[in-house]
């Protein structure tokens, strides 16, 4: 299966406009650019989707695990708190590596523990977009 999934989660479809001091004032559309040039120089297929709406990325995590070869997952405030996108991602035979723009770990308090992390193949956090360019990368660079 050449063929990757980028998944984006709640608020994440505001890049651009929210909290351009901490996200950037790049746009969803430029993330996904970012991604697909990666997986074109590859020979690979990607497949974005955002929502708003925690089922839905169970959906399409589950999905991923009989069509991709890989998921680049920001889960957004769902890494947090969400038990089923870390049992989703536990039960898919693919790897999957959590990105987040900025650094969770220096962030909040209740930001510094993703419910993610531990069923990852790793995380990139506080590189900004360019960390969702580098987790394509290490899933492609086998």
């Amino acid at each position: 299966m050449n063929r990757l999934m980028l998944i984006n989660g709640p608020n994440l479809n505001l890049l651009g406009t929210r909290e351009p001091g901490i996200y950037g004032s790049h746009t969803l559309s430029d993330v996904v650019g970012e991604v697909k040039k990666v997986t074109d120089s590859f020979g690979y297929e990607l497949e974005d989707f955002q929502s708003n709406h925690e089922g839905a990325m169970v959906d399409k995590i589950q999905e991923a695990g009989r069509t991709c070869s890989g998921i680049i997952l920001n889960a957004a405030a769902y890494t947090h708190t969400s038990i089923a996108i870390r049992d989703a991602i536990a039960s898919v035979p693919i790897p999957v590596l959590e990105v987040h723009i900025s650094n969770i770990h220096t962030r909040e308090e209740f930001r510094h523990h993703s419910m993610l992390a531990s069923v990852c193949k790793g995380q990139v956090v506080g590189l900004g977009i360019k960390g969702y360019r580098y987790a394509a990368l290490a899933l492609l660079e086998k």
